[in-house]
């Protein structure tokens, strides 16, 4: 009789850590579901934090959702984390997100560090001045005349290789450099063309783009080198929204 009971309790006891490890298996499946994308917050129409919603929205948000949808199914498996220029890199890199969707461009400086997509967006680069300024484009800037700029960015040094002469200031973020363009620090302030319309977009008036593009910055997504399956994957989606249309519909939502 003991020893039937014996057979039994061994019986539950297998069972119980049976159903365990499938359940362990189970999370950790669902977890590797999840995809962390670093992602501007101070960005108007890429990245920004919406108060009133308490969420973080934009065209780069929108297109990691997207893929996120293509790779796991579900677009509420994509996690946001806020990065800005300085600190998106080192984030990757110690592992806190898993991929870069931040209006960064590709460059083969960059390359030595990350691997980067396909493009998933053009932009290029120009200035933004006063309504009343003189400036009508790059050629009019004198070596006494402040440009702002963002640190992290390639912006400034574009500027320089251009306008060798050019006194550049640079910001922490695209709020501070506007900012100080609002108080009168710098003359204009330069950065994409994309990211100048968004800072339009919430202004009443006031300001002007001037003058064409002096660079071409296309967008990439960013991910850790030894992550050559998961880039796969991330180009594989970018075709398919293509293909299906979510690409265009997410442009026509957010880019003017």
């Amino acid at each position: 009789m003991k020893k039937v009971f014996s057979l039994a309790v061994l019986f539950l006891l297998s069972l119980l850590i049976a159903v365990s490890i499938i359940f362990s298996r189970a999370n950790i499946e669902a977890e590797e579901q999840i995809i962390y994308w670093g992602v501007p917050i101070d960005t108007n129409l890429f990245g920004y934090y919406n108060i009133a919603n308490g969420e973080i929205e934009g065209f780069d948000v929108d297109i990691a959702k997207a893929i996120t949808h293509e790779l796991t199914g579900d677009e509420a498996n994509a996690k946001f984390v806020e990065v800005n220029s300085k600190s998106r890199v080192p984030m990757l890199k110690n592992g806190n997100i898993d991929a870069i969707i931040a209006t960064m461009s590709i460059t083969e400086e960059r390359k030595k560090v990350v691997h980067f997509s396909d493009v998933y967006f053009n932009a290029g680069q120009t200035l933004l001045v006063p309504e009343d300024s003189s400036i009508t484009s790059l050629d009019d800037l004198g070596p006494n005349d402040v440009v702002l700029a963002v640190k992290g960015t390639i912006l400034a040094d574009s500027l320089r290789k251009i306008k060798p002469d050019a006194t550049i200031i640079e910001l922490e973020n695209y709020a501070e450099a506007f900012t100080a363009l609002e108080s009168n620090q710098g003359v204009a302030m330069t950065a994409e063309d994309v990211i100048l319309m968004g800072i339009l977009a919430q202004q009443p008036g006031g300001y002007k783009l001037v003058g064409e593009n002096f660079t071409e910055e296309p967008y990439g997504i960013a991910v850790n080198h030894g992550q050559e399956e998961f880039l796969e994957a991330i180009n594989q989606a970018l075709i398919r929204i293509h293909e299906n249309g979510t690409y265009e519909q997410i442009y026509a939502k957010w880019i003017p």
